[in-house]
């Protein structure tokens, strides 16, 4: 018989806000993390806003000294984490670290590290490369530097699926305690790709929003003027506890995760299946897994990148797999306040999807002005909207045709 797997601790770190409550208000507020891109020099590029984390500190959370041994990303994750790891009222000294591990998910990874080190290499030669490059820029960074902050001995790797990263990894840790393999896991996603190279190379792929006159009204998922997704950085971490071992330690539980889904689109390496029939497969595959009916979903946050075929793509998934059921829900797409945070997006997006669970109110997608008639469902317009929610799910789609759904109730 398969475990119950609920969610003791949340953590956040994004460009409006580093703190889940506070993000959650901001988020209810109709506000935006977006603003001409402060990290690095964007003179030369065509594409110079985005959701950049400027004033970003890990002071009080990772001394000096083995924060500069850390990439960006990674920095995310451990902050979020550790954020996490506090709100669940874990102390890992009473557990057994053999049974708690950590599942991070990110899309690229070091990217900070990667361009810093190629530079000094064309620069002053290969001597000058830095010992700590590999360390800093691989993927499993993040996971690594987590689970050492605690000990943790458990089950512990990295997930790579591009945007679906996050909810891969979170997917992969609801299965590992399910089947007991681990009792508690820390897991979600971190990322770090607004750079100079960052930024260019998906400007180049006409991927980004070129709205230079109004940044903060370019994050607009299922607009008619939409024109593509704004670039982000942070992280979303979560505690992902086995149900009798939360209440054992009187643990307070903010949602149960009760399905998981993931698909390949088997398609084209960017664009998504325009039938949105991977989008479909991982969408009730989480409800299978769950061992519900479509009609039993209040609410989905959305992929929604705000890119012309994405939305459209996910509005035809959405459809496809709840039939007239589709027209009841509430749909929105956190990105349009957030933009875009790739690999990191699933671990943002389920916390807010667990804080409309808590609330019974539905978060905005902001920036909604022109209805297209190919996206016609409730994507909750530019405004909160209360509602009883018992089920939520949460979408998210990547590059390369990977397709992951996860599905969150109250308990």
């Amino acid at each position: 018989m398969k475990r119950r797997v609920v969610v003791t601790g949340m953590g956040a770190v994004t460009s409006l806000s580093l703190k889940v409550d506070d993000l959650w208000q901001k988020i209810l507020a109709g506000e935006s993390g977006i603003h001409e891109l402060r990290v690095f020099d964007t003179e030369r590029h065509k594409v110079r806003f985005g959701g950049d984390i400027y004033d970003w500190s890990t002071e009080g959370y990772i001394e000096r000294k083995e924060a500069k041994r850390i990439d960006r990303f990674s920095q995310f994750a451990v902050v979020s984490g550790i954020d996490a790891v506090s709100d669940s009222g874990l102390d890992f000294s009473k557990e057994d670290l053999f049974r708690c591990g950590v599942i991070i998910g990110s899309g690229i990874g070091g990217l900070n590290e990667i361009e810093d080190q190629v530079g000094r290499l064309l620069a002053k030669g290969p001597d000058k490369v830095s010992a700590f490059t590999i360390p800093k820029l691989m993927v499993n960074a993040a996971s690594g530097h987590v689970s050492i902050r605690y000990g943790l001995r458990g089950i512990n790797f990295a997930v790579v699926t591009a945007c679906a990263s996050a909810t891969n990894a979170m997917g992969s840790a609801f299965q590992a305690i399910q089947h007991n393999v681990a009792d508690i896991i820390i897991t979600g996603g971190a990322e770090a790709a607004c750079t100079p190279m960052g930024v260019a190379a998906f400007s180049n792929m006409r991927a980004l929003s070129t709205r230079h006159d109004n940044p903060q009204a370019a994050s607009r998922p299922f607009d008619a003027d939409r024109d593509g997704f704004v670039m982000a950085e942070g992280a979303g971490l979560v505690v992902f506890e086995e149900y009798e071992h939360a209440k054992a330690r009187g643990a307070e539980i903010y949602a149960e995760i009760l399905g998981f889904g993931a698909s390949g689109d088997g398609g084209h390496i960017t664009q998504p299946d325009p039938h949105g029939t991977g989008a479909s497969r991982a969408m009730s595959g989480a409800l299978e897994d769950a061992g519900l009916n479509p009609d039993a979903v209040d609410y989905i946050n959305a992929h929604g990148t705000s890119t012309p075929l994405g939305d459209k793509a996910e509005t035809t998934a959405i459809k496809n797999v709840f039939g007239d059921h589709a027209y009841q829900l509430n749909v929105s797409s956190t990105k349009s306040h957030l933009g875009h945070l790739l690999g990191a997006s699933g671990g943002v997006e389920i916390i807010l999807s667990i804080k409309a669970l808590q609330q019974g109110v539905c978060p905005p997608t902001i920036n909604l002005e022109n209805s297209d008639p190919e996206c016609d469902l409730n994507y909750t317009p530019n405004t909160p909207q209360e509602k009883p929610l018992q089920v939520v799910m949460s979408n998210s789609f990547g590059f390369g045709g990977h397709n992951a759904s996860i599905i969150a109730g109250r308990v």
